[in-house]
This record gives C-alpha cells, structure tokens and sequence, in this order.
C-alpha cells in the first residue's frame, strides 16, 4: 500500500484516538463528580493523561512522517519514541497520585472524604460499562493500526489505552461492590473502591514500566542483541563473505539503521566486492526494515592457495602482475612471474620494486620457495586508433605478399588490431580452397601467424580465421 496511504490511516487513528479520550475523560469528571468514588477520580485523571498522551501521539506522528532532511539526515521516527518516553512520564505521575489519595483514605477513613461519600448507583455502573466498551474498541484499533503500518507512536497509544480496560474493569467491580455494601449492609465493601484505585495504579505502573523501558531503549539506540546476532548469522552464510567482523544497529520508530563490517578475500575485485555488498544488504533487509551501510576489509582466507597470497600482495602492493606459474625443483618450488612496471622506470627503480615483492612473497611462503620476477614496461601509453589502424593496414598488405610463399593462400582480409592485457594481439580472415583438408589449412594458418610475429615482433598473438573463398 502507498506510503501516503499509511500516513493517512496512522494519522486517522490518532485523531480517532483523541477524540475517544476526549468523550471519556469527561464521561469520567462528571460520573467522579456524582458519585464521589476515588476510583472513578483516578480513572478520570487517567483518562486526562490520556488526551494529552493521544495528543502527543497525533503531533509526533505528523512530523515523525517527514523525509528525512539537511537537519535530520536519518528522518524523524525518533520523535514517536518522544513521545512515548512522554506518554510514560505521564503514566507514572498519575500512578504517584492515584497511590497517595488511595492510602489517604484507607488510614483516615470519613477524614479524607470518607468511604460513605461515595455514592454508587446502577447509572453509574452503566456509564462505566459504557466507557469500558469505549475503551475496547479503541485500544482494537490502534493496534490493528499500528501492526498494519508499524508505528512506535501508535503501539505506545495502544499498550497505553489497553491500561484503560483493565483499570476501567478494576473501578466498575469497586463501583458494584460499593453499591452492594450500602444496599445490603455490608459497611466493610466500602473499602473496595480505594483499593481498586491501587490496583489501577498497580496496572499503570507495570504497563509504564514496560512502556518506558521500550523507548528509553529506543532513545539511547539499544538494540536487542537477539536481532544482532541473527543479523550477524545471516550475514556471515553470504556467499563471499569470510566473516562478519562487527554489527551496529540503532531504531528509529520502525525501521533500523545497521552499520556491518565484514571481511572479504583480498583478491576480490571490486564488482565482486559491490556484489557481496548488495548481497549482505538485501538478506538484512529480509531480516528487519533497515538502511544498510556495508564496510569491508580485504582478508586472506583460511587455506588461501599460495597464488592467491601473490596476486593479493602484488594488489596491495599496486602492482600488475601475469603469467603467474609454479613448477617444482628438487625440493624447492620455483614461482615464475611477469610484473608490469612504468615504461620510464630505469633499471634500478624497477628491480627495487620487484625485490620488495619478492622479499614480502618469501616472508609468507612455506618451504623453500625460488621467485623469477620478469621485469617488463607496463605499456600505459596505448596507441591510438589511427596508430591500431595503420598497423592492421600493414599486416594484411604483408599476408596478402606471400601469396607465392603459401599456395593455399587466396586473400587475407578483415584484419583487426587491438590491444588486451597491455599486448597487441591481430586478427583477420584468410580465404582458402574450400576443398583443402583441415590439416592442411591449420599447418598453413599456423606457418603464417608465425611469420606475422617475425616481421612484426611487437605484436603478442595472431589469430587467423581460414573460410572457404567461395563463400567470401
């Protein structure tokens, strides 16, 4: 469902919300008014709390909804923890009263209003049941509400008004003992109703204590360490990954922001590197809402074979290197390799970088290892097209002249130069008999790339591709 869509819906049952409380915070004065019962009193200034509460939720979730901006790079969801540390604060201070005026009563009696100033009538717990019903539909919606578009603000509104049905249950049973006691004769019934008062107190008290440790957690970024370590085995199981280094997450209202660090091998490119990322980032995101950060750290990975270890030194090192091969002698292995060193580099310079790879090599080696580094220019100035085109020019009017040389030679074209890996390799199309056999032509194709190569000692490979003349 669209995002505006959600908001609308939150914002609805807020407003649902403090238009219910309004209703029963004065339902409660007048029927605390009449009836003289403390636990309608405590109830009514719970209700009073309650407005205001469902008020602080109805404003923090207009703004908690913004964008993020210049000002509040990770959005404003922190705003719906506000107000729900508000709403406990709140929660507690009626508790506080409730448990004062409660005991008020029980030690001095008639002193402090009495327990014969209470005057219960069938009305009045009528009104209540009235008001209980209220109180249900309503803590429904919200939390219908606030599962279907996930909101902290809402599910706070909500844990907060489903005190109101059990407290409201708790005064309705104190109202019908009263009620009882003075129809019946029974004086001692009277002490119901300040005890039901403690026992909306105690209600209040165990929810705000619930309530407050949930968005005090939310507002010092304390997330729960199941989460991490399931974030953090998930993580670790990502193809590409050696191990999940570190994971920090912190909340705002719904959804999560997790910085992960995990550990790549060192010779990963960089579009394996990007791929494992998004790799990481979409399986947290199964896991919990969240905006990911990714950071990685090059590892060399348990068993890393010893070509690897090379490939990720020279890496480190800024070095190109090929043509890596190993071949046993004796009892030493010899490491044979090319390395591409600046084109302007004399002599000294280049030796000195190839000894420092060599000497980091023989540091992580095992056994008696022997590197042959072949120093050879880099070839960073790559010719241009024309300069490519020139040379393609050349090598077919040189093919087409051993015409003589080669009988089964008909035509060389299509000639194509290029460079690869720093080397200038040549490709073109020779038209042959298409009746010779296919000995023949591969011993004439391979006779004439060698050719190629003599005349032309700059170019690495030829590559000819033979095709019947007839079908030029």
């Amino acid at each position: 469902m669209p995002d505006n869509e959600a908001i609308r819906a939150k914002r609805l049952a807020a407003l649902m919300s403090v238009g219910t409380a309004l209703v029963l915070v004065s339902l409660k004065i007048i029927l605390s008014i009449w009836t003289g019962s403390l636990g309608v009193l405590s109830e009514a200034l719970h209700s009073g709390l309650d407005l205001i509460a469902a008020i602080i939720t109805c404003l923090s979730i207009r703004v908690s909804d913004k964008p993020a901006d210049a000002d509040h790079p990770y959005g404003h969801a922190k705003f719906e923890s506000f107000s729900a540390f508000v709403e406990t604060g709140l929660l507690l201070l009626t508790a506080v009263y409730i448990i004062v005026e409660a005991f008020l009563r029980l030690i001095h009696g008639m002193t402090h209003g009495g327990m014969s100033a209470v005057r219960p009538s069938l009305f009045a717990v009528a009104l209540l049941g009235v008001m209980l019903v209220l109180d249900l539909i309503r803590a429904r919606k919200l939390t219908s509400v606030a599962l279907k578009y996930p909101s902290e603000a809402l599910e706070a509104d909500a844990l907060h008004f489903s005190t109101d049905v059990w407290s409201t249950s708790v005064v309705l049973a104190g109202m019908a003992a009263v009620w009882i006691g003075q129809r019946f004769g029974v004086p001692w019934l009277a002490y119901v109703d300040p005890l039901a008062a403690l026992a909306v107190a105690g209600v209040i008290i165990w929810v705000g204590s619930r309530l407050g440790r949930r968005t005090l957690d939310a507002l010092v970024d304390v997330a729960p360490l199941e989460l991490q370590a399931r974030v953090k085995e998930a993580v670790s199981h990502v193809e590409g990954v050696l191990s999940t280094e570190r994971v920090r997450m912190r909340r705002a209202g719904n959804r999560y922001f997790v910085d992960v660090t995990i550990s790549l091998p060192r010779t990963a490119s960089l579009e394996q590197a990007h791929a494992t990322s998004t790799a990481v980032e979409q399986r947290i995101g199964n896991i919990v809402p969240a905006d990911v950060m990714v950071h990685m750290e090059p590892r060399a990975g348990t068993n890393e074979p010893f070509f690897e270890t090379i490939r990720g030194i020279a890496q480190r090192r800024g070095l190109a290197i090929h043509e890596l091969s190993a071949h046993h002698y004796g009892r030493s292995l010899v490491v044979d390799l090319h390395l591409e060193v600046d084109e302007h580099s004399s002599l000294r310079q280049a030796h000195r970088i190839a000894t420092g790879l060599e000497d980091e090599i023989q540091q992580l080696a095992k056994g008696d290892v022997r590197i042959n580094i072949h120093i050879e220019p880099r070839g960073d100035r790559i010719g241009d097209a024309e300069e490519m085109r020139e040379l393609g020019y050349a090598v077919q009017e040189y093919i087409n002249s051993l015409l003589n040389d080669f009988h089964e030679l008909r035509d060389c074209h299509e000639v194509h130069v290029r460079r690869a890996e720093h080397k200038i390799v040549v490709s073109g199309h020779c038209a042959m008999d298409g009746d010779l056999a296919i000995t023949q032509v591969h011993d004439a194709t391979a006779a004439l790339e060698d050719r190629v190569k003599e005349k032309f000692p700059q170019i690495f490979r030829v590559t000819i591709h033979p095709e019947p003349v007839e079908e030029i």
